[in-house]
């Protein structure tokens, strides 16, 4: 009892990084060292022992939930005297920039991609449904990219409801983090998938009224979680990567930032994350947070130290 009232329950049971490490059982690790260096992130230090860890163990509920959704499927089927095709089943991810969630997408989807249930894979990120910057600068959302508005949200519910449906192809824009922008033209082609994963920042973001959110059509979700301060040293340290690689490219939207000194680049990094990052994951990503069936708690080094799965 708290001042009188119930304790409140939580929906989510608490592992630690050794509990959830033993229910990895005999799942085989199906990645090398060279593949798991073409999959990480920009200063992202996953290694094989996180995989092993955290991944596999990860990588066997999935596939448990998966032949659970497909058993409910062929009941409804068989109900409705139909011999209807299964629906892809579809995944999502989210969290905050430089969190790590891209390095988790990727991963998973080569991983799960090798169990012989769902040998097709695909993965979408929620960066190809950002309007283009000449919209984004019409509506005055320039600096607000990556906010919830910046998406065309029912472009990205349609493609999402036609995957599930099982359309036999659906098409989605490209976006290109070089130039970044939308690629005039460029398409990318989904074809009855196993598995769907839906990467972005606000992919748990609820619908407005009478209307349906890309995540109504998951059957299970993720978020990659760390502490804001955490966050914040990542965002910096990749800023600084990229400002040495990427961002060197001629080709690159960002090719000024290339000039710029080591301290130079600090304040700046710093004032986007404060004024753009920061404050789109404390008004918008985080508040999601709790609508995730799977939250995986980050350390200082990027390495996972707790799993919270949500028992219903």
């Amino acid at each position: 009892m708290v001042n009188g009232s119930p304790a409140l329950t939580s929906p989510y049971v608490e592992l630690s990084r050794e509990q959830w490490r033993a229910l990895r059982e005999n799942t085989p690790l199906t990645l090398t060292a060279e593949e798991l260096e073409e999959l990480r992130g920009v200063d992202d230090p996953i290694d094989l022992t996180e995989v092993t860890d955290i991944y596999l163990p990860l990588t066997r509920l999935l596939n448990l939930h998966f032949t659970g959704a497909r058993q409910r499927s062929a009941a409804v089927s068989a109900f409705l005297g139909e011999r209807a095709a299964p629906p892809p089943y579809i995944l999502g991810i989210a969290g905050s920039v430089a969190v790590g969630k891209s390095t988790t997408a990727r991963l998973l989807h080569t991983l799960l991609a090798r169990w012989p249930e769902h040998p097709r894979v695909e993965l979408i990120t929620t960066d190809s449904f950002l309007y283009p910057n000449q919209v984004l600068a019409e509506r005055g959302l320039t600096h607000r990219k990556g906010f919830p508005e910046s998406y065309d949200r029912r472009a990205l519910v349609r493609f999402v409801a036609d995957v599930k449906a099982g359309v036999p192809e659906v098409t989605a824009p490209v976006y290109s983090h070089l130039e970044y922008d939308i690629v005039p033209g460029a398409t990318q082609t989904i074809k009855r998938p196993d598995i769907l994963i839906v990467e972005g920042l606000n992919v748990l973001q609820p619908a407005p009224p009478t209307s349906l959110a890309v995540c109504d059509f998951f059957d299970f979700s993720i978020y990659v979680d760390a502490k804001v301060e955490y966050i914040r040293e990542w965002y910096v340290e990749r800023f600084h990567k990229l400002r040495r690689t990427a961002f060197a490219d001629p080709k690159s939207y960002f090719r000024h930032i290339a000039d710029l000194s080591e301290e130079e680049a600090t304040a700046f990094a710093r004032q986007v994350w404060r004024e753009v990052n920061e404050r789109n994951l404390v008004e918008n990503i985080a508040p999601t947070r709790a609508r995730a069936q799977l939250v995986l708690q980050k350390g200082p080094d990027h390495a996972v130290r707790r799993v919270r799965l949500r028992r219903t």
